[in-house]
């Protein structure tokens, strides 16, 4: 896996890069739609490669290997061939979700115990099982195995929790099978505390990965904490690498993130919120279930060149709403990767022009 920085802004920390991998080449900035349980919901795989332009989608490897299975996928020929997604995939390490989401979890050096959401059954994930699930998936890029430190922490409860997931980090990297064209990221923890954030960066240069991830952030601090933690994080990461920021995704924090150097970016919102009947549009979020939708025969975005906004109308898409249609989900998420990704390539077009800084203040008079 090799990355090459193509060109960095003059004004700021933002850099345009090419990662090469084994899958395909992707661009950045980039945004990367999540594909939770081997599908992006709503979407079908084929169209978000010819229609929304996607360069590569996320699987959750805690979902994946509760159900269907990581020797299920990979008997029958891996992530990829499963789902027939012929580009790079990216998979969490699992970490995440056995914080937020097990019950009964119990956590030691050697990893965590914890109960299935699912049937209560029992599982025992270590940094190098979890490695060997994404192995077995055909990643192309692996996420080291970590704890997720809660919000708030105290200095000393995220200087244990940070250390812990740097030892996990090298277990993690001693585990990983290279092959040409994939790779693995280490995941920068530390909470909100500067020293801490830079000796974890420390810790993992030192071990040596293929990218380098900005974790522990949007796990509920204020945003005026997350705007002054994510350039300070990622000022410490290497130039050389891509940068990713986990889970941060409001166009607003993208916006920002990019500015300070960050290189790829993942979140739900944007399929998540079509489901609930919001869209991200160039004029901010429409809640088209809304009244005032009712008869209207707009667009839903009049500056969107997607199917959904080049095909139906406002009062269309309130009644599907309305009625819970699974068209209405589809439509609107179609929609709203549309426009995030369009905003990656927004980004990118404006760094390799050096007017990001122009773009990104226009931009965000209507996403603050």
């Amino acid at each position: 896996m090799k990355f090459d920085l193509l060109k960095t802004s003059s004004k700021s920390a933002a850099r345009r890069g090419r990662l090469h991998t084994a899958h395909g080449v992707i661009e950045t900035p980039i945004f990367m739609p999540v594909g939770t349980v081997g599908s992006v919901k709503a979407v079908r795989p084929d169209l978000l490669k010819t229609e929304l332009n996607a360069q590569i989608i996320l699987g959750n490897t805690f979902h994946l290997y509760l159900r269907p299975g990581h020797k299920q996928i990979e008997q029958l020929g891996g992530l990829h061939k499963f789902m027939n997604w012929p580009g790079p995939i990216l998979t969490d390490s699992g970490g995440f979700q056995v914080f937020s989401l097990a019950k009964l979890r119990k956590m030691s050096e050697d990893g965590v115990t914890f109960q299935s959401p699912i049937d209560g059954s029992t599982h025992h994930i270590t940094p190098e099982f979890s490695t060997q699930i994404q192995h077995s998936l055909d990643a192309t890029i692996t996420m080291a195995f970590d704890e997720c430190t809660p919000y708030p922490a105290t200095h000393d409860v995220a200087r244990t929790s940070m250390e812990l997931s740097m030892r996990w980090a090298k277990r993690s990297r001693d585990a990983f099978v290279a092959r040409q064209g994939y790779g693995q990221f280490g995941i920068q923890q530390g909470s909100l505390y500067e020293d801490l954030r830079r000796e974890s960066t420390k810790k993992l240069t030192d071990i040596g990965f293929e990218g380098y991830a900005i974790g522990g952030l949007a796990v509920g601090e204020p945003s005026e904490e997350l705007h002054h933690a994510i350039p300070m994080a990622a000022s410490m990461l290497p130039e050389d690498k891509p940068r990713y920021l986990m889970g941060v995704g409001y166009p607003s924090d993208i916006i920002k993130a990019v500015m300070a150097g960050v290189d790829m970016f993942d979140c739900v919102l944007p399929t998540r919120n079509a489901r609930n009947g919001s869209a991200f549009t160039c004029e901010g979020v429409i809640k088209v279930g809304h009244a005032e939708h009712k008869l209207s025969e707009l667009p839903l975005d009049p500056k969107c060149t997607c199917h959904t906004c080049t095909t139906y109308t406002r009062a269309y898409l309130h009644h599907l709403h309305k009625t819970d249609e699974i068209l209405g989900h589809m439509l609107l998420t179609h929609h709203n990767l549309h426009f995030y990704i369009n905003l990656a390539q927004t980004l990118r077009d404006a760094i390799e022009a050096d007017t990001l800084e122009e773009v990104a203040t226009q931009l965000l008079e209507t996403y603050r």
